[in-house]
Formats: C-alpha cells, sequence, structure tokens
C-alpha cells in the first residue's frame, strides 16, 4: 500500500503564460519508497492561512472589505479558500518533483485577489490540502488503486511581492474593475455623450468636482 507524502518546495512566476500564472513545485515522497507509482490522479485545495501573519496598519485598511475593522478580526482572522488545482503525476518510484501551475487573476471582487492586492510585502502562508486516486504495482505486478487520505497536507509561505510581480507583467501599471453590465452601459454611455477617448477620461471626469459657474 502506498503512503505519499507532499511538500512543496518554491514557486515562480510563469513570465510568458497566455494568463497570470504562478508554478508551484510539489515534491512527492512514497513509502515504501521501492513501490513502482503507475499514476496519481492529484486535487490540491489551496487556503490562505491568514491569521498566520501580521499586517501593517495600511494592509489592515485594505484588508476591511474581506475581515472587517481589526478590533473583529478574532472572529473574521480565519483560513480562506484560495482555489482548486489537479495534476496528473506521472509514473515513479520512491520520489518526484512535479510543476503545480495555478491561473490567477487581477479580478478584485474574488478573495484571493483582494487578499493578495491588499499585502505590502512578507510571505503569505497557504495551506495545501491533498486529495485523490494513486495507481500503483504491487510486488506480483498487479495494478492496485487506492485513495489518497483526507490527512495528507502541507503548508508553504509564498512571498507576496511573487503574485504583484506576476500582475505587473500581464498588466504594466494597470489594474482591473468588474462592473454590473447595467453599470457599464451608464459609464459606456456617459464615455460617448461626452467624447472621452479613454476610460481613463472618463473615470476622471466624474470623480472630478462639478464647475461651479457664478
Amino acid at each position: 500500500m502506498s503512503d505519499l507524502a507532499f511538500r512543496v518546495t518554491s514557486v515562480e512566476a510563469v513570465s510568458r503564460g497566455v494568463v497570470p500564472l504562478l508554478q508551484f513545485n510539489l515534491e512527492i515522497t512514497n513509502t515504501p519508497a521501492t513501490e513502482t507509482i503507475q499514476a496519481v490522479m492529484l486535487h490540491a485545495q489551496i487556503q490562505i492561512q491568514s491569521a498566520q501573519r501580521a499586517y501593517t496598519q495600511q494592509e489592515k485598511e485594505r484588508l476591511v472589505e474581506l475581515f472587517g475593522t481589526p478590533d473583529q478580526w478574532g472572529q473574521t482572522l480565519r483560513n480562506r479558500l484560495w482555489t482548486h488545482v489537479n495534476v496528473t503525476v506521472p509514473a515513479f518510484t520512491g520520489r518526484v518533483n512535479v510543476s503545480m501551475p495555478v491561473p490567477c487573476t487581477y479580478d478584485l471582487n474574488v478573495i484571493g485577489g483582494k487578499y493578495f492586492f491588499a499585502l505590502d510585502g512578507d510571505d503569505v502562508p497557504l495551506l495545501f490540502l491533498f486529495s485523490g486516486t494513486v495507481f500503483y504495482q504491487t510486488a506480483d505486478e498487479r495494478l492496485q488503486i487506492q485513495r489518497i487520505s483526507w490527512e495528507r497536507e502541507c503548508t508553504y509561505r509564498m512571498p507576496a511581492h511573487t503574485w504583484r510581480e506576476l500582475m505587473e507583467t500581464h498588466y504594466p501599471n494597470s489594474a482591473w474593475l468588474y462592473l454590473q453590465r447595467d453599470v457599464f452601459d451608464r459609464l459606456y454611455e456617459h464615455k460617448r455623450r461626452h467624447g472621452l477617448a479613454t476610460w481613463e477620461q472618463t473615470i476622471e471626469h466624474l470623480s472630478s468636482p462639478a464647475e461651479v459657474t457664478p
């Protein structure tokens, strides 16, 4: 019977991906080391362990939308789901290293986007919860199937700047704003009616104080 252990060893931003992508490097170790693993259909749930780090005053102000004011954090500062990832692990014996790609978004309506955007520095404490199916070969060369125990997990502290650098690569000097369709339609009509060339000009026009005529 296989016994898998997991460890995230590093993370890097994929600079030439079609979409923003972080690549976590995952080390998988099996016991007994002589057993042949034919394949693993691996699923990982990644959570943000928000209570496992300290925050600056500026970070606390940006995180009010997620956790409320700091006086409420005793009840609200808890693990938050970031994302789910599926990985197919090839055949190996003993130990293998695989890449675990995680698509990222700049959508600040998404929990992960809000949280990462709020951070100035330090590390992001992450919890990886693993599940899935292992296909392995016994000593008499019979193929066996086994579920991965729900207790399999590991932690990793990701540098906060990794996410920021990834977004700056894909969206240099930019940020994304999600609007419902009816709000966008009104914004588009304002842009057209006033002959504004860009969306930046449109937002600036709306946010500028109205001219007061004597």
